[in-house]
């Protein structure tokens, strides 16, 4: 199958029917091993239809290490597919000492530590806090994307027509290099914090449901 980013290798995760560590060693439990080797929305998909409610990264994500962005992007895209499907992720983000750098994040499930910070472990905790799913968010209409997103206090509502945005948006997936996205769009994006630049790669924030956990108005 065609790696989700052209010229990124394929990585593996682990999965299990629980989050719970306990629980989820137990035999029946595990999952086992998964190799990611197609879009994130696709192995997101398998993976839930698998049974899989819980999946652990190989290793943390870390955005300020400009010699593996590629990598980072199509995890940070990946950790958004399984958010959408309410799965559980065990994972570290790497985002240096800003300690409000994980806002920009803080729609994805939460990780276990926010590395690079003065307390990780309380940083994790304000990010566990102030999670709920759908917080930044986008779905496909007739002829339209809309975007919603709560991740800096207020609701900030996008409605997106443009094709040359559409086509953009289906690059940017799984994270795409910078140089691949029409410089006036991808400014644009990159203005309202809807694509987060790391390096030489570009990440695409909200991620995708198929509809509203609460009424429209509410989200």
């Amino acid at each position: 199958m065609t790696p989700a980013l052209a010229g990124t290798a394929p990585f593996i995760v682990t999965a299990s029917r629980d989050y719970d560590p306990e629980v989820g060693a137990l035999p029946a439990m595990s999952l086992g091993r998964y190799e990611i080797d197609v879009t994130g929305g696709e192995a997101a998909r398998r993976l839930f239809a698998a049974g899989a409610r819980h999946v652990t990264l190989p290793r943390p994500v870390d955005v300020t290490d400009t010699a593996d962005t590629a990598w980072s992007v199509r995890a940070l895209s990946f950790v958004g597919d399984l958010s959408s499907l309410a799965i559980s992720v065990d994972w570290q983000l790497h985002t240096g000492p800003d300690p409000d750098a994980w806002r920009h994040y803080g729609h994805l499930h939460p990780p276990t530590a926010v590395l690079g910070t003065a307390d990780p472990a309380a940083t994790a905790l304000a990010w566990r806090n102030a999670y709920y799913i759908c917080k930044c968010v986008f779905r496909y209409g007739p002829g339209f994307i809309q975007v919603r997103d709560r991740r800096y206090g207020e609701l900030r509502r996008f409605t997106i027509d443009e094709p040359e945005y559409h086509q953009a948006i289906s690059d940017l997936t799984d994270g795409a290099p910078a140089d691949a996205i029409p410089r006036p769009i991808l400014d644009d994006l990159m203005s309202e914090t809807l694509v987060v630049r790391l390096g030489d790669h570009v990440w695409w924030a909200p991620y995708r449901v198929r509809r509203w956990s609460e009424a429209p108005l509410v989200i």
